[in-house]
């Protein structure tokens, strides 16, 4: 039986049940001993000495995948596993180490996270701290997502924000003509409508210093306004890098090289320190501004270089085709050739967004609250002292999602704009 079950060698299609039959039942086995081990300090192989059977669930395992690695199987479920996750020795060790970490540490962070966690109550002295205390999240929510902002004002920058979101989703459902005047409306319009809505002193309403603005509504104020901004200055960088004209070109060169070579920190301080000595005198510019300013001039350096990745993918072709048809410089561009470069840039560009949303947290050095920050804020609360973990995995599940969202609408566009070349 034993000569019989070192069949051994490559399996094969010939004996299909017995390979995935005997294969099946040492992966289990492999995972029920690290299941074992782990909960009920059990071992199957116990009788073996220590140093060898730490070793046992890996051994069934990877024998149990060699078992069912059986190239067009025919078995359509099993082919799929084994081309991604058993396609040859160094993956099916990958795998079962992946599957034994995940054992041996996702039910003890689902009990801190869900089961022994605590979410309701309004004081610290509320959590067992068996889990996760939710609580702090809950009591601190407003304060997270609206910042300093005077609570008798927050319906400011709710209505900013569904304005937004109703003009977005608008734009899906509308004929082609009207949804170019709501983006027209987006881009140069609405900005200055939302800002004079939170920031108030018009029309009757209060003045809300933007030292007041924070927690996530902030975030996504930066964000937005900065994604809008950054485009088209970098687009317009890296048209200018291929510009024949020298002062251009190395004008552009020069700006993309000098910023894309200094750490983002370093021009939120100089933003904020420096360029107030700049201005004339009597001259003011809000620190929020400045900090808007500084994020787009930073990520449109990194978004020329995307751009222009597109643009020299395209064949000399393209540009003789317009060339031919009579248009000049930016009709030829604006409607030959960014529209296929940027049809090819669609991941880069979005990668470029992401790094932007995730560097807003930097701005607590200069002391702009956003999510982060009043995290920072909260957990220094005499009250609240020690559940700093809480609200870091709060904010980790929230730039998660929208980090998430956004790549999932950019694959979006990536097979919606496909086409065979």
């Amino acid at each position: 039986m034993i000569k019989k079950l070192y069949f051994l060698g490559m399996p094969t299609r010939d004996k299909l049940n017995l390979f995935v039959s005997v294969g099946t039942l040492l992966f289990v086995l492999g995972i029920i001993d690290v299941i074992l081990n782990s909960f009920f300090e059990m071992n199957i192989t116990s009788f073996l000495p220590r140093w060898i059977n730490y070793f046992t669930p890996l051994v069934f395992s990877f024998v149990g995948l060699h078992y069912v690695r059986i190239e067009f199987s025919g078995i359509r479920i099993l082919d799929r596993l084994n081309k991604n996750i058993n396609l040859n020795w160094f993956n099916a060790i990958l795998t079962s180490l992946i599957i034994f970490v995940l054992i041996k540490n996702i039910p003890p962070l689902l009990n801190w996270l869900f089961f022994d966690a605590d979410f309701i109550g309004t004081s610290k002295e509320e959590c067992s701290r068996e889990g996760a205390c939710w609580i702090f999240v809950n009591v601190w929510f407003k304060r997270l997502i609206y910042g300093l902002y005077p609570n008798s004002e927050i319906w400011r920058i709710n209505l900013s924000f569904l304005m937004l979101i109703g003009l977005v989703i608008s734009a899906f459902f509308v004929a082609p003509k009207i949804k170019k005047y709501i983006i027209i409306f987006l881009l140069f319009i609405f900005p200055f409508i939302a800002m004079n809505l939170i920031s108030g002193g018009n029309f009757g309403l209060e003045w809300v210093e933007t030292p007041a603005w924070g927690g996530l509504s902030l975030t996504f104020i930066i964000s937005i306004f900065a994604l809008l901004f950054c485009f088209p200055v970098g687009m317009f960088l890296a048209l200018g890098r291929r510009s024949s004209a020298p002062i251009v070109r190395y004008s552009s060169i020069g700006f993309i090289e000098f910023w894309r070579g200094v750490p983002l920190i370093t021009v939120l301080f100089m933003a904020s320190v420096m360029m107030p000595m700049f201005l004339p005198d009597g001259v003011y510019m809000d620190k929020l501004v400045r900090v808007i300013i500084a994020i787009t001039l930073f990520e449109a350096a990194y978004m020329a270089e995307v751009i222009r990745g597109g643009l020299q993918a395209l064949p000399r072709g393209q540009y003789d085709a317009g060339k031919s048809l009579g248009m000049g410089y930016w009709r030829m561009h604006l409607l030959v050739i960014l529209p296929q470069a940027l049809k090819l840039v669609i991941p880069g560009v979005a990668n470029t967004f992401l790094a932007l949303v995730k560097d807003t947290p930097l701005i607590l050095v200069v002391g702009l609250l956003e999510l982060v920050g009043m995290i920072d804020m909260a957990k220094t609360n005499p009250e609240w002292l020690g559940f700093a973990t809480e609200g870091y995995v709060f904010a980790g599940v929230v730039f998660w999602i929208i980090c998430y969202s956004m790549s999932r609408y950019s694959q979006y566009l990536e097979r919606k704009y496909k086409t065979d070349r």
